[in-house]
């Protein structure tokens, strides 16, 4: 009941409403119910899409969507798990779902890539110490060895156009224990609470990741972009609030890291 309480919350902070579809920024369209399978559709002609990729990292499982974009998980899933969707053409999206998943099959409708689009990473990034408490949100999701308190990406963008906005997104968050966390019962980690993730642009900070949640979309400010050279995001861990004799740092995990133009 805690996991469905807090994908309601973070639901309600990061989707739109549509008038038959609930859209969620990253990229798809999710349809609370539609038939006995799961289906994966071009959000725009609404055409079937075949191959794509679905994975569950944490349970190192893996399927395609047939011709129909069809698609059964047949795992066993026991929480809350990352699921992520790929297709050669389409932006790549991430959704945690959870044990009641297969009991409302969905309608994923994936966006095409802009061409002037970055994919970043689609494999899982886990950044920490490696160090956490049962308690700490997601804990039990964590599959991955650490790669360090911070990741670094860099890229080349195309010049935006003034009337275009670009966004660093990141597919799916598990892990962050702030204080936001907590409150929203995402956190079992009541006596202690960490400072939130913060990301960088350019040595900039633009941002900081509060919660967790999926899609989560950053504005990247044009005037901090570089043309003529590297672009660089830095995604830096938090730290235990509560801890003074060493740092502590806030274990996390990142699904899907792209750069989107609108």
């Amino acid at each position: 009941m805690r996991f469905i309480k807090t994908f309601i919350l973070i639901f309600l902070l990061f989707v739109c409403v549509g008038s038959s579809f609930a859209a969620i920024t990253g990229g798809v369209e999710k349809k609370d119910r539609v038939e006995s399978y799961n289906k994966v559709i071009d959000s725009k002609t609404k055409a079937p899409v075949s191959n794509a990729k679905i994975r569950i990292p944490k349970l190192e499982y893996k399927t395609k969507s047939d011709s129909e974009g069809r698609f059964y998980l047949d795992a066993q899933i026991n929480g809350p798990s990352v699921m992520s969707v790929e297709k050669e053409g389409y932006r790549p999206f991430s959704l945690t779902i959870d044990q009641n998943t297969n009991s409302k099959p969905i309608l994923l409708g994936i966006e095409k890539t802009n061409p002037k689009d970055v994919i970043l990473e689609t494999d899982l990034i886990h950044i920490g110490d490696d160090v956490y408490s049962e308690c700490s949100a997601n804990a039990e999701d964590f599959k991955i060895k650490s790669a360090g308190s911070f990741i670094n990406k860099s890229f080349k963008l195309q010049e935006p156009k003034s009337n275009e906005n670009v966004y660093l997104v990141l597919g799916s968050v598990i892990g962050v224990d702030t204080l936001l966390a907590q409150q929203l019962g995402q956190s079992q980690a009541l006596n202690a609470y960490a400072s939130p993730p913060e990301v960088f642009f350019n040595g900039q900070k633009i941002a900081e990741i509060k919660c967790n949640g999926d899609n989560q979309k950053i504005k990247l400010p044009h005037s901090l972009i570089y043309k003529n050279r590297d672009n660089e995001v830095t995604i830096r861990c938090g730290k235990n609030l509560f801890q003074y004799n060493y740092i502590d740092y806030d274990d996390i995990e990142i699904m899907n890291l792209f750069v989107e133009f609108e």
